[in-house]
């Protein structure tokens, strides 16, 4: 592979943009080397400034379930464009979304749209806090909610300490009312709870973790907190910003059958452009602006460019029976044609999937939270990254990222991928 035009455009926008991106993963810190340019991007495909194809499992980190540039989007986002792309007012489009939504999701009566993931999961917690009159959340190590304060928190010397800040500019005042829990592990959301009585207003989780690698929850574990919540009159809010739409049609809460209070979407919602959502029951949701007094707003919320290419794309969502069928077939094939051969060639580790979410970990125990996906053995996924990437297969360019399969993905793509993961893993010993 050639990296030509990528080098000169990534020299010249650290002239310009903090890093030379504008997400810091795309940066290539944690496997080292240039970050790689796209131009253009169809079906199950990317093609950098330099031309060079590549068969890629990130598809915008989650959203691209059909593949890229898929016609019916794109046309819908050509026709509602030609009309204007901007309003700052209602239009009809976003009435057909929100029932669409509605209908295909348990357990929600109404949803707000905003501008990402980051925004809903933010504005969530501020609606749990605003209904149930209590300051404290609880989330997990290792679960990601986007880059709002209250999120950019880490844990203390124990289970029940108060968080401290992981980033500059996140205050201590509001790091004392983020508590931290371990992933699949009941007893730490207990403690938490019993230590703090009456103070705590939600718990928030990716009921499928995606940011440490995937990580799905152990049995009972999603129905314990929903237990645990119901006790202590607390809300339960899933981020489903990359489980929804894509595990099922009504996301984790279908697929676990556990209902939340509230829950956060992003990614699929809009086909791939820049929007959110958060979602709930009449009543959760009569304490939002302007019916009650839980203030959000944004001028771009319910983008007619944004909600016409989620209209879109959960349409066909929505009328393909066959969809998640297709999905878990073609993941579930990739997942055992890469373990037959790390296996067979002695590599350590092992691999996580549900549906057509995937991860493959450098060690031979199972990752069920962050602290088991830190102890495998990273060194080796930057060699696995860069040889993938060399060998035309374009992965997330971190060990705690999750796979994404799209419905274009063929099973030729599937085959080509793990001829690539036995030609390059004798380097992995």
């Amino acid at each position: 592979m050639i990296y030509q035009r990528s080098s000169a455009l990534f020299k010249e926008a650290q002239k310009h943009i903090p890093g030379g991106v504008n997400s810091p993963v795309r940066a290539f810190k944690a496997v080292g080397g240039t970050p790689i340019f796209i131009k253009e991007a169809k079906g199950a495909y990317l093609i950098d400034e330099d031309g060079n194809k590549y068969i890629e499992y990130i598809n915008s980190w989650g959203p691209m379930i059909l593949g890229h540039s898929y016609p019916a989007v794109v046309n819908a986002i050509i026709k509602k464009a030609q009309k204007g792309t901007s309003f700052g007012a209602p239009t009809e489009i976003e009435n057909n979304i929100a029932k669409l939504v509605v209908k295909m999701v348990p357990n929600i009566d109404q949803i707000r749209f905003v501008n990402s993931g980051t925004e809903a999961c933010m504005s969530a917690i501020r609606l749990a806090r605003g209904y149930t009159k209590k300051e404290k959340i609880i989330k997990f190590s290792g679960c990601y909610h986007g880059h709002s304060d209250s999120f950019l928190i880490q844990a203390g010397s124990g289970s029940i300490t108060y968080g401290e800040p992981n980033s500059p500019g996140v205050t201590h005042g509001t790091a004392k009312d983020t508590l931290i829990a371990q992933y699949n592990n009941l007893k730490s959301v207990e403690n938490i709870i019993l230590s703090n009585k009456n103070e705590i207003s939600a718990i928030i989780l990716e009921p499928i973790a995606g940011n440490m690698g995937c990580i799905p929850p152990v049995d009972g574990f999603l129905k314990g907190l929903r237990k645990l919540c119901d006790k202590h009159n607390i809300l339960l809010i899933f981020d489903e910003v990359m489980t929804g739409f894509r595990v099922a049609k009504g996301g984790a809460q279908e697929l676990y059958g556990v209902s939340a209070d509230i829950v956060c979407f992003g990614k699929i919602i809009g086909g791939g452009l820049p929007v959110g959502a958060f979602a709930s029951t009449n009543k959760i949701m009569s304490y939002l602006s302007p019916n009650g007094p839980v203030y959000q707003a944004g001028t771009l919320s319910g983008n007619p460019l944004a909600m016409a290419a989620g209209f879109s794309m959960l349409n066909i969502i929505d009328n393909d029976p066959e969809l998640y069928q297709r999905l878990n077939k073609k993941a579930d094939y990739l997942d055992v044609g890469i373990s037959e051969i790390l296996k067979r060639k002695g590599v350590k580790f092992s691999t996580n999937r549900v549906g057509s979410m995937f991860s493959i970990h450098f060690t031979e125990h199972n990752v069920t939270d962050f602290d088991s996906a830190k102890k495998a053995d990273n060194s080796f996924f930057p060699i696995f990254f860069h040889q993938m990437l060399k060998n035309g297969i374009y992965i997330a360019p971190s060990s705690y990222e999750s796979w994404f399969l799209s419905d274009a993905l063929t099973f030729k793509d599937l085959d080509k991928t793990i001829a690539v993961v036995e030609k390059i893993s004798s380097k992995l010993l």
